[in-house]
């Protein structure tokens, strides 16, 4: 699953970039999951109907298929947030979603899901009990350490698989670097 501490921080910028990057791999099929129902956005990234989707299928509307959208000519399928629920801890809770979590090795060799941030809800925290691990975003200039050590308490043992440190200008990057070879010999 890919997180952050704080809304605007590029978690569903690193989660559909790392999905794309995964499923240009030869044999690697690759789903990207919008878990976040507060505020789903890969539909519209993507420009395809927000419903049916995950929350279609955990009430029952529909089947996983049918949730499911493939991207023509790749290796990658979209599982957008589905129609708008009053309380998404509630659905999220259910016991459907832990067999999802189960399901899908089976049928992906990928699965990366774009989640709530960890300090506004407890959404992300409940999922990163079911997911294999957890991608921390955090943005440069931004995001602060209070929030960075806070949203790490909150996620305990759940196997962090690291932090993305996202929104760094080139010259920032690269300006130590640059030192060395810049220098004509």
């Amino acid at each position: 699953m890919v997180t952050s501490p704080s809304p605007a921080e590029g978690k569903t910028f690193t989660a559909v970039n790392l999905a794309l990057a995964e499923s240009n791999l030869a044999e690697s099929s690759v789903l990207l999951g919008d878990f976040d129902l507060r505020r789903p956005i890969i539909h519209n990234l993507f420009q395809i109907d927000r419903a049916p989707g995950l929350s279609d299928y955990l009430t029952g509307r529909c089947t996983f298929p049918q949730a499911l959208r493939r991207i023509e000519g790749m290796n990658l399928y979209l599982l957008p947030a589905g129609s708008p629920v009053k309380n998404p801890l509630e659905l999220l809770n259910l016991r459907q979603v832990k067999s999802l979590f189960e399901e899908l090795p089976r049928s992906f060799n990928w699965a990366i899901f774009d989640t709530p941030p960890l300090l506004f809800s407890a959404d992300a925290n409940l999922l990163a009990t079911l997911a294999d691990g957890a991608v921390l975003v955090v943005k440069i200039g931004s995001t602060t350490f209070d929030n960075v050590t806070r949203a790490m308490q909150s996620l305990c043992e759940n196997n962090v698989l690291g932090i993305v440190a996202n929104g760094a200008r080139a010259s920032e990057l690269y300006s130590k670097y640059t030192y060395y070879y810049s220098k004509t010999e």
